[in-house]
């Protein structure tokens, strides 16, 4: 279906694809090692247009000058930084024995999926991550002997005449166009074009001068405009393949086209594009509270744990928090909850910079009058809002079908005899009555986990979850911000029903087909998490941070642990 574009627009596109048309093949050809010393070389150029970024993102976003919000965006770019030092790693291991090396562990899981330890990787992720463990657990039919024979395939096999690959940026977060143009070109061999989201255009001209490196050679071009170009490239004859980040709303409109047509389409199961569509589209993301016997330390801690996994970027994240999972007989649900509220009432709103976010908020609230708010609704802000005790057996309200992508999340009880009938009826209720499948976190004391049906009970949970991410007691986003694991939905969706998407990015190690990452870490981090609200620490640990995955040392490493250790 053809798409109106403005004057020029489609003589401009129709350019930048014909570049890459012909350097796709060099690309293909390029020595692994080239690839590698272009890495190199982005980390100098990204490192130096950071301050930039970082000051600019914040400011679209309404964060206060030497605010937690405008750290954000510090961290946010140190682990773009970071992404592109662990692809470097993996290429000069690429180069020298023909793939990444793993860190950790492969393990059988059954007789034909294996677990494969991703991270920690490095001596400073140790220092930087304290207790924090991730492994990709693969697809059935990828045991530990297809790992070791497929990962890195790429690097393999015969170059090729090279594939194009667009890309359409999300908007919420400004690293991610970025990040999926590495994934694209690096651990897919193809060339990009990148087209900007509208929310972030006024990063553009900071992102073409910090992949230059990219761009000169002919093998990523960035190019501007909204719903009618980024239709016009996913059509283009030119354009192999397709990758967003964004929402099931852009998903539909490309494989099924706009409008009625399209809704036909999609009933129809007529897909109107038949090009390798990936995505990563959001989710209603769980946390599931298991009971035990916390303290009041544990009650404040993980309340600012769940309030902070709302608060990070106002909410507007895919892995924010939507709906937190309860024992109803837990004697310490409504303390968890009323410790939640005295966070939130002390945290202060922010903007609601993301479009549609009042819209969105307006009809949550609407369904759910006794909503409870927290802080400032004034001068373009939303209240901090939790849902608590939405039915559980109300599989059709809006809390558990609708991403709420704003500042708000729901709390639901489920009753069940004991503690381990309790985290099979949270997987189910997860896995059956929420939508989406991007990422999940239980939160388990560690005296819990003495009792062995709660730990067997645990570990279930963590195998049941049909979701691409599962976290224990560390917040699914560690697993995104670590850039080691996989990220993506778990797999299965089909495209009329696409929910969180299908296939994975940031498989920075190029583990053969993963079905999901799991992240485990300690139920009380120290020093206090950075994405705790009120936490001071965050602009000044997102400034070093950049400056050491640009440029890593130990005095660098270690001027971070002192700047965290005063949050």
């Amino acid at each position: 279906m053809a798409a109106q574009l403005a004057d020029g627009s489609a003589v401009a596109l129709d350019s930048a694809l014909q570049d890459l048309q012909r350097s796709r093949a060099r690309w293909a050809a390029l020595a692994v090692e080239e690839k590698a010393r272009l890495l190199q070389r982005l980390l100098g150029d990204l490192h130096a247009v950071a301050g930039e970024w970082a000051g600019a993102a914040a400011g679209a976003k309404g964060a206060e000058p030497g605010s937690a919000a405008a750290g954000e965006e510090w961290i946010t770019f140190a682990f773009l930084l970071k992404a592109v030092a662990m692809l470097h790693r993996s290429l000069q291991d690429v180069a020298r024995c023909g793939r990444p090396r793993i860190p950790g562990p492969i393990r059988p899981r059954g007789i034909d999926q294996a677990i494969v330890q991703v991270f920690p990787q490095t001596f400073s992720d140790r220092v930087l991550f304290p207790g924090l463990a991730s492994e990709i657990w693969t697809e059935p039919g990828v045991g530990v002997k297809e790992v070791t024979e497929e990962q890195a395939a790429i690097y393999r096999r015969p170059a090729g005449e090279g594939r194009t690959a667009l890309v359409l940026g999300a908007g919420n977060v400004s690293i991610l166009g970025a990040c999926d143009v590495l994934d694209k070109l690096f651990c897919d061999g193809a060339v990009v074009v990148l087209k900007t989201h509208p929310v972030t255009d006024h990063l553009t001209p900071l992102l073409e001068r910090g992949l230059s490196a990219l761009i000169e050679p002919g093998f990523l071009r960035i190019v501007r405009g909204g719903a009618a170009e980024g239709s016009y490239l996913a059509g283009h004859p030119l354009v192999d393949e397709l990758h967003v980040t964004g929402s099931e709303r852009t998903h539909d409109a490309i494989v099924f086209g706009p409008g009625e047509e399209g809704w036909r389409r999609k009933a129809a199961r007529q897909p109107a594009i038949a090009k390798r569509f990936t995505c990563e589209l959001g989710s209603v993301s769980p946390v599931i509270v298991v009971p035990g016997p916390w303290t009041p330390a544990d009650l404040r801690y993980q309340a600012a744990h769940l309030a902070g996994t709302l608060v990070n970027n106002a909410g507007f994240n895919c892995l924010s928090t939507r709906v937190i999972v309860q024992h109803a007989r837990w004697n310490l649900r409504d303390r968890l909850l009323d410790a939640l509220r005295e966070v939130l009432s002390r945290t202060p709103s922010r903007p609601a910079w993301y479009p549609g976010a009042r819209e969105t908020y307006a009809r949550f609230v609407s369904a759910h009058p006794e909503a409870e708010r927290f802080g400032d609704a004034a001068r373009g802000r939303l209240p901090w809002t939790l849902i608590p005790s939405v039915d559980a057996n109300r599989r059709d309200d809006i809390c558990f079908r609708t991403e709420g992508f704003c500042s708000l999340f729901a709390e639901t009880p489920i009753d069940a005899a004991n503690v381990p009938v309790f985290l099979d009826a949270a997987v189910r209720f997860a896995n059956g009555s929420l939508w989406g499948s991007l990422t999940c976190t239980l939160l388990v004391h560690p005296v819990s986990l003495r009792d062995p049906e709660v730990a067997a009970a645990v570990e279930r949970a963590a195998a049941d979850l049909c979701y691409g991410t599962v976290g224990l007691n560390v917040w699914g986003a560690s697993n995104f911000v670590t850039m080691a694991g996989s990220w993506g939905a778990f797999p299965g969706h089909p495209s009329h029903d696409i929910q969180s998407g299908s296939g994975t990015v940031h498989n920075f190690l190029m583990i053969p087909r993963p079905q999901k990452t799991v992240v485990r870490g300690p139920f009380r981090q120290a020093p206090k998490p950075l994405v705790f609200p009120g936490n001071r620490a965050v602009l000044p640990v997102g400034r070093r941070l950049v400056d050491f995955y640009a440029r890593p040392s130990p005095a660098k490493l270690a001027g971070i642990v002192l700047a965290a250790l005063r949050g």
